[in-house]
């Protein structure tokens, strides 16, 4: 393709994104597909000639496209949002344009340089010290994994990899909430702790970890002949946004000098509030930070931000430094391939450059606001209505319900509860999840995408009311 081609239908893309993005209410949030009807729909073999743009949007528009999740719609609620400020696609596209590889410093300095100032700027946002430092990871999950590896490192003293794998007289453990997502488990087998040597801590009421039952879950470990290498808590539970008591984990970290990597990979954003900081009081006194602006705020995925405080630390364990990409500035400059585990990188930064200035702090602190002061309004309007329950403290954008029609209980409700938050998903109108917390399914009302208002808020709420209705009164025409 042609530079003068890439300019007609790039336009031609940017008019359709444009486009997109202006209509998307209209259209329905999610349809229903069957699985496999897509790739039946695409040739079973590669092209052998030349096909025209036009043609491949055509395909996109006819195929793909009724296969989409509009996760951009105001009226999705479900996961959490995964926002794309335009501005943000800008800096993406710009990339993408360029078509560089971090590699290192010198493969492209304005590469580093900005991605080091972004992250700074980031730590300003959040209110965080002077001492952290941070790089830009593919998602919250890698971030994880990079921390626990760190957090084995320095608890076998970097000689662990000479085990090849094989766990040593006093094995490490990682502990974690029940609230803590799924990737923490997965990480920490990944890093070769072992499922044998993963603590699930039970939770306090609101879905704090219980640092008390952590205590005890240390102190019978060291009785058997292990010893705490790792704690993950959690600032915005993937379930029903819990938040753990940062301050009184730390306390428990530093006691037995363990690593506490915070997964704030929602939660996070909210820091940007002055007000809200108090919910991850004792944050200095962490180990590690992952926050995602590619959530919340509006930075293209991926874009997920990892905070050290020792990154030295850090450097000696992810670093490496083949012959072939030795430069004369070593030792001067930032490598940001010792900072992840691929080598290379992309030029993420220009999303988030082109998000915060076109944005401004005051602008995204609104948009965050505008989006708890909703949540909390949803949370009255449910709790005024008789039959449905808040289920959750409401500390950010989530809100937790469960619609309980008279006589219905246990695995009974539950299945109510999946039932008619499907028939919500099949409608189009909306799109939830629904979760389970401490055994019991619940509907998860996550609000936070950039054009979402209060309207398309109310909207829901009479959708949620009519399906959860329409189900229970069949459910008692059964009985």
């Amino acid at each position: 393709m042609t530079p003068n081609e890439f300019r007609e239908h790039g336009h031609a893309l940017i008019d359709w994104i444009a486009t997109y993005r202006e209509t998307i209410e209209e259209r329905a949030v999610s349809r229903s597909i069957k699985p496999g009807s897509i790739r039946a729909a695409l040739p079973k073999a590669p092209p052998r000639q030349a096909e025209s743009v036009c043609d491949i949007m055509a395909d996109f528009d006819s195929i793909l496209l009724p296969g989409v999740m509009h996760w951009q719609h105001p009226s999705f609620f479900g996961f959490f949002p995964s926002n794309v400020e335009l501005s943000s696609v800008l800096g993406d596209l710009l990339s993408t344009g360029l078509g560089m590889v971090g590699i290192s410093w010198e493969a492209s300095p304005a590469l580093t340089e900005l991605e080091e100032t972004c992250v700074d700027w980031m730590r300003q946002m959040l209110g965080l010290g002077p001492a952290w430092r941070g790089a830009i990871q593919e998602s919250a999950s890698a971030s994880t994994l990079i921390a626990i590896v760190c957090a084995r490192e320095r608890y076998y003293g970097r000689t662990y990899p000479l085990g090849g794998g094989r766990q040593p007289a006093e094995p490490g453990v990682v502990y974690t909430s029940a609230r803590a997502h799924s990737s923490v488990n997965k990480t920490a087998m990944i890093a070769g702790f072992g499922v044998e040597h993963i603590r699930i801590v039970p939770t306090q009421p609101g879905g704090s970890l219980d640092t008390k039952i952590l205590r005890a879950m240390i102190e019978e470990d060291i009785a058997r002949g292990a010893r705490p290498a790792a704690i993950v808590a959690t600032t915005g539970a993937t379930a029903d946004t819990a938040m753990d008591d940062i301050d009184a984990v730390a306390e428990v970290a530093q006691e037995w000098g363990v690593w506490l990597h915070v997964d704030a990979a929602m939660g996070g954003a909210a820091m940007l509030l002055p007000e809200y900081r108090p919910g991850w009081e004792g944050i200095e006194r962490a180990d590690s930070i992952v926050v995602s602006p590619n959530k919340w705020l509006g930075a293209a995925f991926d874009s997920s931000l990892m905070f050290v405080r020792d990154h030295q630390h850090l450097i000696k364990v992810m670093g490496t430094n083949p012959s072939y990409l030795r430069t004369p500035t070593d030792g001067q400059v930032t490598q940001l391939r010792d900072w992840s585990i691929p080598t290379g990188r992309r030029f993420r930064a220009l999303k988030l450059w082109f998000l915060i200035r076109e944005q401004g702090v005051d602008g995204l602190s609104r948009r965050i606001r505008r989006d708890l002061a909703n949540a909390r309004r949803l949370a009255q309007l449910v709790e005024a209505e008789p039959e449905w329950r808040v289920l959750n403290n409401i500390t950010l954008q989530t809100v937790c319900v469960r619609h309980e029609p008279p006589g219905v209980s246990g695995a009974d409700l539950d299945e109510h509860t999946r039932a008619w938050v499907q028939a919500l998903n099949e409608s189009g109108k909306a799109y939830l999840t629904a979760a389970q917390v401490d055994g019991a399914w619940m509907a998860r009302v996550s609000i936070g995408v950039l054009g979402t208002q209060w309207h398309h808020i109310e909207a829901l709420w009479a959708d949620m009311r009519s399906h959860a209705g329409q189900h229970a009164a069949r459910l008692a025409l059964a009985a």
